[in-house]
C-alpha cells in the first residue's frame, strides 16, 4: 500500500510503500507515550525503507531515546532514530540501523486512510502510565513487554499482507 504522510505544519511530507499497513500495535512505553502523547500510546507501521520519498528534510531532527541502566548494562542512547519535525514537533517515523530495510512510520503522521485492524496488540503495558485506561476488545492481545510476533508475522497470520 502506498502511504502519504506529513507533519502538522506541512513543512515535512513523505511517502513510502508498506506491505503491513494495519495500525494494530499500541505501544505504552514511556518513550512512545512522551514523544507521541495522545491516548498514552503510539502506533507505528512497518514499511520498506528504500521506498521513502521525502520533502522538507531540512526541517527534520532525530531523537535517540535515553535507555535506562538495566541488567548490568549502563544507561545509553538508543540506536533507534525517532524522526520528527523540529518546527511543529510532529513525530514522523522510527528507523533502526539493526533493521535497515525497514522504516516505521507513526500512524498519526499518515494522511492516507488506513485500514481498520480486526484486532489490536497492546504492548509494553508494564510501562503504562497510571492514568491510561486500556481499551481492549475481544480478541485483542496484551503484553507486559514485547510480543514474540513481529508486525510482518501478525499481518501474515491475519491474511492482511498488501503486495500492491
Amino acid at each position: 500500500m502506498h502511504l502519504e504522510g506529513s507533519c502538522h505544519c506541512g513543512k515535512v511530507s513523505f511517502s513510502l510503500n508498506s506491505q503491513h499497513p494495519y495500525p494494530y500495535q499500541r505501544c505504552y512505553c514511556s518513550i512512545c507515550r512522551k514523544t507521541q502523547g495522545g491516548g498514552g500510546y503510539a502506533i507505528n507501521l512497518s514499511a520498506d525503507s528504500h521506498s521513502l520519498k521525502l520533502k522538507g528534510q531540512q526541517h527534520i531532527s532525530v531523537y535517540h531515546a535515553r535507555m535506562p541502566a538495566e541488567g548490568g548494562h549502563p544507561a545509553h542512547a538508543s540506536s533507534a532514530e525517532r524522526h520528527f519535525c523540529h518546527e511543529c514537533g510532529s513525530a514522523l517515523w522510527l528507523f533502526s540501523p539493526e533493521w535497515p530495510e525497514l522504516i516505521h512510520p507513526f500512524a498519526s503522521a499518515i494522511n492516507t486512510p488506513l485500514p481498520v485492524p480486526p484486532e489490536h496488540t497492546h504492548l509494553m503495558l508494564g510501562s503504562k502510565a497510571s492514568w491510561v485506561e486500556v481499551e481492549s476488545h475481544s480478541g485483542d492481545q496484551r503484553f507486559e513487554v514485547y510480543p514474540e510476533e513481529s508486525i510482518a508475522q501478525w499481518h501474515e497470520r491475519m491474511g492482511l499482507v498488501d503486495n500492491t
